[in-house]
């Protein structure tokens, strides 16, 4: 399944609000530098989904607020 995902890092609190069945937002505590905010976007993903990290990869934009992921 693929998700659209916007990313809010630098938060003060982690959590995920569903929009609809594909669109989510996503609050990380993880600063948007060396990817760190796109890996805690993916764990949190993960965690919400019940799959493994492994299983949620980042397919479109890798600098930018607007993601696609792929949960398999």
């Amino acid at each position: 399944m693929e998700i659209f995902v916007k990313a809010k890092p630098r938060a003060k609190q982690e959590k995920i609000e569903k929009i609809d069945e594909t669109h989510f937002e996503v609050w990380v505590k993880a600063p948007p530098i060396q990817g760190l905010a796109n890996k805690a976007i993916a764990k949190s993903l993960a965690e919400y989904f019940c799959v493994s990290p492994s299983q949620v990869l980042l397919l479109s934009g890798f600098s930018s607020r607007e993601k696609k992921f792929k949960i398999e």
